[in-house]
């Protein structure tokens, strides 16, 4: 691959190369601005297929410091990069990400209209992403079921996304479960179904142990629904004072905190003003003017 991006950027006679995913040809001879969302494999290598693994773990010190500049989507992830490669804290720029505009908050009739459709009008928590290891699925599951065994409700909980990382954990975790049937799997949304089926949740409770950034939680400030996340990594960082903040890797905390956005009404209030609070630090239209800058700081160094 290195060798054909060479080529091509020789012909066209390339000022300058971005990526996008982190990956770089390490042969280019031009200077090179690449965006690493996280390095969740040098944490959790296990979560990942071995040859992914061990690729990743391999090329991303190199990919880092061949790059004349890093772009990052948050403080907790610069930091990462500049303990685990040793890379310079200068060449790295923090650029946020945004959430898309089509989510937004719904009526009280069309939150029902929605329940109605997926839980038989019942309200539930949702989460959303990836059914992978680090989105602490199987503990989800876990705090639910104790949430429900020891709460008068009926609330349901709904898995956006598809089985795509399903693993034995998760589903050993489901198949225990005393309150399976009241789990909804409503596996991949279009953004028309997705925005309702989130906006009309009781909340989002989205509580992985390892991300980057974390768009689902502004998704959720966005629909004005409360937000349980985690207390770790980059998500304290993204959510502030707009969501309940758990240990991902404590069951309890989870249930405990379902439990209070479900039934404090002055909770939720708080936190989904706390919520519109945040939003206003990220939009895409900041990223990109970030993004840029960061851009705009190569070239201007490589001129000199």
């Amino acid at each position: 691959m290195d060798f054909m991006v060479k080529r091509k950027a020789k012909k066209l006679k390339l000022d300058a190369f971005i990526s996008p995913e982190g990956m770089l040809p390490l042969n280019l001879d031009v200077p090179i601005l690449t965006v690493v969302h996280d390095l969740n494999f040098e944490h959790y290598p296990k979560d990942l297929a071995a040859s992914h693994s061990k690729y990743y773990r391999k090329f991303f010190p190199k990919f880092c410091h061949k790059a004349s500049r890093i772009a990052t989507v948050s403080e907790f992830s610069k930091q990462d990069i500049i303990k685990q490669y040793g890379v310079d804290s200068d060449k790295i720029d923090v650029v946020y990400n945004g959430v898309n505009a089509c989510f937004k908050p719904i009526s009280a009739q069309e939150a029902q209209n929605v329940r109605q459709e997926i839980t038989g009008g019942l309200p539930y928590f949702v989460f959303i992403g990836m059914l992978h290891p680090r989105k602490n699925i199987q503990r989800l599951f876990l705090a639910f079921n104790k949430f429900r065994k020891e709460s008068d409700t009926a609330t349901k909980l709904v898995i956006v996304g598809e089985k795509l990382w399903w693993d034995e954990d998760m589903a050993k975790a489901f198949d225990a479960l005393e309150f399976k049937e009241d789990v909804v799997f409503t596996g991949h949304l279009s953004s028309e179904k997705l925005v309702p089926t989130l906006a009309a949740a009781c909340a989002l409770t989205y509580v992985p142990y390892f991300e980057g950034f974390g768009i689902p939680i502004l998704e959720g400030f966005q629909c004005e629904v409360p937000v349980v996340t985690s207390n770790i990594t980059s998500m304290p960082e993204v959510a502030g004072s707009g969501a309940i903040l758990v240990d991902p890797f404590s069951v309890d905390a989870i249930a405990w905190a379902m439990k209070h956005v479900s039934e404090d009404s002055a909770l939720r209030a708080r936190l989904i003003e706390n919520g519109k609070e945040r939003l206003k630090l990220f939009s895409w239209e900041k990223s990109g003017e970030l993004l840029w800058s960061s851009f705009s700081k190569m070239m201007e160094a490589e001129s000199k």
